[in-house]
């Protein structure tokens, strides 16, 4: 069930909310607990059990860690679990089909249908047991803390992904004013506005373009290149202020996951604004116990590309994400053997910093949204090869509609920090009034274009 369905809209979500408002104290835990674990079945029932036993086993690490002796056997097996959990639902049949095609095997392919969004919940999980481990006052006091922090229904698909001290702050939070309730509708609508008004409309630019086939000439190919990092951005980003609104409406705090990353000039400085909460789980968990950066700049390029190709792996088992990858990593690694900070000094280096991180960005997003290496490969080749004007790319350009010309205009202005430049040229009081009306305006927008069309899925919801 998507937040930005009807269903979710007009049925799920007031009654949850009510629910939660009319519940005192401890109830409202157990409140969030039901409506999360209902949410949770509606989208695929099946994975429901490995979403308990996800929570009960990080409940138990975190219980027992600080009453054994034997603490780093208990941390690597109980991440051991969560790993294996991971791996066994969404990389089996990849590493599987991989090997017989390599060495001709006929190995059977398990067809375990993965739990959904296994790799957030299992990343939050693993997050809470390495918390407790290095400082047991980070211990959850009940399992239904842990329960609802895995299970909550705004994060539990998508992310963000929550560290379990921020959200427990939550808990004991009284029930939200009449301020915070308005600011939490305002960013939820904010999110479904780009959902449905900017993501939505690319999409059909990017799906025509990765469509064409042989077809496809270097307008389109650019076309389609942009389109989709405009789509992926809206979408994702929109889904992120969807669940912090919905986060704050019931009283928790979520996490930031972008800063305007299109504004970037390396791409080193991309993932400090991109999905912040995966890059800060793969700094704190992996990139600093590896060394970081602290053994030298040969050392400190391989950890980089490590931590990067397991970040590929992570959004899905198929080459075209480690691919991505390693595409990030190499430019991430390159960067960090470069005095990088040198070249920026000047505002020409500045410049050059912004078009080649734009351009990377472009050109791994292909590789990211290809539904397969060679499709990847035919799409670049049209975009730095085609320039011989194709007759489907022309009538695909005739047919592009004035509203997705608008839109798509939409979401380069909104992928640029223009609100808080706004906010400081004016100043607060007046622009604070306008943008609750600009945000009910949005939603009457984001209604009619829901009537008028079937909105495709969030595109996170995969991973």
């Amino acid at each position: 069930m998507a937040f930005h369905s009807a269903p979710f809209l007009f049925f799920f979500f007031p009654a949850a909310w009510l629910l939660s408002l009319t519940a005192a104290g401890r109830g409202k835990q157990y409140v969030l607990i039901a409506v999360s674990l209902a949410f949770y079945a509606c989208g695929q029932w099946q994975g429901l059990l490995c979403l308990l036993l996800s929570a009960a086993v990080s409940c138990a690490a975190g219980f027992f860690l600080p009453r054994v002796r034997a603490r780093k056997t208990l941390l690597a097996g109980a991440l051991a679990f969560h790993l294996l959990l991971l791996g066994a639902f969404k990389y089996l049949d990849f590493f599987t089909g991989s090997l017989n095609h390599l060495f001709g095997t006929e190995l059977p392919a398990a067809g375990l249908l993965a739990p959904l969004g296994v790799s957030f919940f299992t990343f939050k999980s693993m997050a809470y047991i390495i918390d407790v481990y290095r400082d047991e006052n980070a211990r959850a006091r009940r399992f239904s803390h842990v329960l609802l922090y895995i299970s909550f229904f705004p994060q539990v698909t998508s992310g963000p992904i929550s560290r379990f001290g921020q959200f427990a702050k939550g808990l004991e939070s009284p029930r939200p004013g009449a301020e915070q309730t308005a600011k939490g509708l305002r960013r939820f609508i904010v999110g479904f506005a780009k959902k449905a008004l900017i993501s939505e409309m690319a999409a059909t630019v990017t799906n025509t373009a990765f469509s064409l086939g042989d077809g496809l000439d270097f307008r389109m190919a650019w076309l389609g290149a942009a389109a989709y990092t405009l789509q992926i951005y809206f979408d994702f980003s929109g889904y992120s202020d969807m669940a912090i609104g919905l986060g704050t409406l019931f009283g928790f705090e979520t996490p930031e996951n972008f800063n305007y990353p299109y504004v970037s000039a390396s791409i080193t400085e991309f993932w400090r604004r991109w999905h912040l909460s995966l890059s800060f789980w793969f700094r704190d968990y992996l990139y600093i116990p590896l060394g970081g950066g602290r053994r030298g700049t040969a050392r400190k390029c391989w950890n980089k590309a490590v931590v990067f190709l397991l970040c590929g792996l992570w959004h899905g088992a198929s080459w075209t994400f480690v691919l991505w990858g390693a595409w990030h990593g190499l430019l991430s690694a390159v960067e960090s053997a470069l005095p990088m900070k040198r070249l920026q000094e000047k505002p020409l280096g500045r410049w050059l910093g912004h078009v080649y991180t734009l351009l990377a960005v472009c050109v791994g997003f292909v590789v990211f949204r290809a539904a397969s290496v060679s499709e990847a490969m035919t799409v670049l080749r049209a975009m730095f090869t085609g320039f011989t004007l194709s007759p489907a790319s022309t009538l695909a350009l005739e047919r592009i509609s004035p509203a997705v010309w608008c839109a798509l205009g939409a979401g380069v202005a909104g992928s640029l920090p223009v609100g808080p430049w706004l906010k400081k040229q004016l100043g607060g009081g007046w622009l604070e009034f306008s943008s609750y009306a600009g945000a009910a305006a949005l939603f009457v927008l984001c209604l009619l274009a829901a009537a008028g069309s079937s909105f495709q899925p969030f595109i996170y919801a995969q991973f």
